[in-house]
Order: structure tokens, then C-alpha cells, then sequence
């Protein structure tokens, strides 16, 4: 009779790359939030929040987004938990729907982005942050098994 081994041979959750890509996906998103909540000339025409943030203009949004893509491609390591096993293809497929509806919601509401937030101020480049999104679906791809 096959013994059964109780105790499985996993590496730790927590690494420090998991960790990194953690705080690098939580702060790409924080970037985004506050230049668009509260660095970016309002309505109003009043400038709000830190100012060399808010020199930075659209270029908030290549910080903010390039923290969290890279994240993702941090998070596709398989010393962490999205890299190995059934994490990867949660990431891979995570990243590709999550592009595929970025792509659908700006093509949808095209004519009036007025209503959705973040989209209204990249315009075009919506296609480019889903296309993005896809772009890191692959990374994933790559170490699936």
C-alpha cells in the first residue's frame, strides 16, 4: 500500500518578488486614483493635490499603468503564487479577458465617454491599456505547463 504524504512540497507563499509585485500593482493603481481624483485640473478649473504630479499631465497614467503591468509580469514568476500551477492560467486568462473587456467597453461607449472614468481621459489610448492587458496574458502564457 502507497503511503500518503501529508505534508507537500510547495514553495512559500509569501516571497519577496510576490510581495514586490504586490506593492508595485497596489501603488500603479494608488497613481492612477490620485491624479484622477485629485492632482488633475478639476471641472471647476481649480488645480487640485501635489503639483508635480499634476505637471506630469497624461503621463500619470503611463506611470500608473506601467507600475501595474509590470506587477502583473513580476507576479508571472514561479517563486509566486500566480506563476505556478493553476495560478498561471487564472492570470493568463485573468489578463485576457480583462484586455478583451477594456477594448469592448471603450468601443461600446465611444461616442460618449463623458460617464466612465479614467476612460474618458485617454480616449484612443484605451486600446492601448487593453491591448496591454493582453500583452501580460502572455507573459503568464509563457510559464503555463
Amino acid at each position: 500500500m502507497a503511503k500518503l504524504k501529508l505534508t507537500a512540497d510547495r514553495p512559500p507563499v509569501l516571497t519577496v518578488r510576490f510581495v514586490v509585485s504586490v506593492v508595485m500593482i497596489a501603488l500603479g493603481i494608488a497613481w492612477i486614483a490620485y491624479y484622477y481624483a485629485g492632482a488633475r485640473t478639476g471641472d471647476d478649473g481649480k488645480h487640485h493635490g501635489l503639483a508635480f504630479i499634476r505637471d506630469l499631465g497624461e503621463w500619470n497614467y503611463l506611470i500608473g499603468f506601467g507600475l501595474f503591468f509590470l506587477g502583473l509580469i513580476v507576479s508571472a514568476h514561479p517563486q509566486t503564487p500566480l506563476g505556478r500551477g493553476r495560478g498561471v492560467v487564472v492570470g493568463m486568462l485573468g489578463c485576457f479577458l480583462l484586455g478583451l473587456a477594456w477594448i469592448c467597453v471603450f468601443y461600446i461607449w465611444s461616442n460618449n465617454l463623458d460617464s466612465i472614468w479614467i476612460f474618458n481621459d485617454l480616449g484612443q489610448k484605451n486600446l492601448l491599456v487593453g491591448i496591454a492587458f493582453m500583452a501580460v496574458g502572455f507573459a503568464f502564457a509563457t510559464r503555463w505547463e
